[in-house]
């Protein structure tokens, strides 16, 4: 079998965010977003989503780089002194390498994410997180019990086979490491979870000619991360990630990969659908 997931992230962080992958589901080939509950754009991304019911939604589970929905003094932990979560991924990994991450307090957060996007009428069909922090041990142990009580049935654990030596690859090596002891937690389990993930390697980086490419990688059931977006100039004000988003939004567009995937025997699926 060779069946991809083609999940969008961010949806709700932003408008032009939500906007690219409502697009990407609209005319291409995205089938999955990830929506962020503590986003500022939550609203306006929830109000369109009513009208896909055949766009899967799930979790995208944030904290690095946004605000809490906690109350500050309840996850101190997970915050720097202006009161926002850590800025990003390298910030974080340190800060719980050396045991300053509270579990209990990473838990009170993701359980207030989780409740906001089903009290606003969302059905979590799966979870992952921002910059995949949750496949961290002791994180991991949090987002799986959660995704067990919620009855969110998908979970992301990175897999990409195209990581390599460069910088960025090397990072996407060590979280397909850390990904394989969480992988046999979910073994036995009511989770799953797509047999390889793909994608992640080319964050904000996608085009036509690197999506065929990525298509050779598809075995089993596969996940194609991406993050598409309208609007590159306001994005690119807002978030310093250097990724090309509207070029990936008309990549996921693009009739090619319809025929690409065709030409592969891949057959292109959801969460729901499986």
């Amino acid at each position: 079998m060779r069946a991809l997931v083609v999940t969008a992230d961010d949806v709700g962080l932003h408008p032009g965010l939500t906007a690219g992958a409502l697009k990407a589901h609209d005319a291409g080939i995205v089938t999955a977003c990830s929506v962020v509950a503590n986003g500022r754009a939550l609203a306006d991304a929830v109000e369109r989503l009513r009208d896909r019911p055949g766009l899967d939604a799930g979790v995208h589970l944030t904290f690095v780089g946004e605000r809490p929905l906690s109350p500050p003094e309840r996850v101190p932990s997970l915050l720097g002194r202006d009161g926002a979560f850590l800025p990003g991924f390298r910030a974080f990994a340190v800060r719980y390498l050396l045991g300053g991450i509270d579990s209990s307090q990473v838990e009170e957060e993701l359980r207030r994410q989780i409740e906001k996007l089903l009290a606003a009428g969302l059905r979590l069909v799966h979870a992952n997180s921002h910059q995949h922090l949750h496949v961290l041990p002791r994180i991991f142990e949090t987002a799986v019990r959660l995704a067990e009580e919620y009855r969110i049935p998908w979970v992301r654990v990175p897999r990409d086979p195209a990581a390599n030596l460069s910088p960025r690859g090397f990072e996407i090596g060590i979280l397909d490491r850390i990904g394989r002891p969480a992988r046999r937690r979910l073994e036995g389990s009511a989770l799953r979870t797509a047999d390889r993930t793909v994608g992640v390697l080319d964050a904000g980086r996608l085009t036509v000619e690197r999506l065929v490419q990525i298509l050779k990688d598809v075995e089993g059931l596969a996940e194609l991360v991406c993050h598409p977006g309208l609007g590159d100039e306001e994005l690119a004000a807002e978030y310093g990630w250097g990724y090309g988003w509207e070029r990936e939004t008309a990549a996921l567009c693009d009739p090619g990969i319809r025929k690409a995937l065709q030409d592969g025997g891949i057959a292109l699926t959801s969460f729901s659908r499986q």
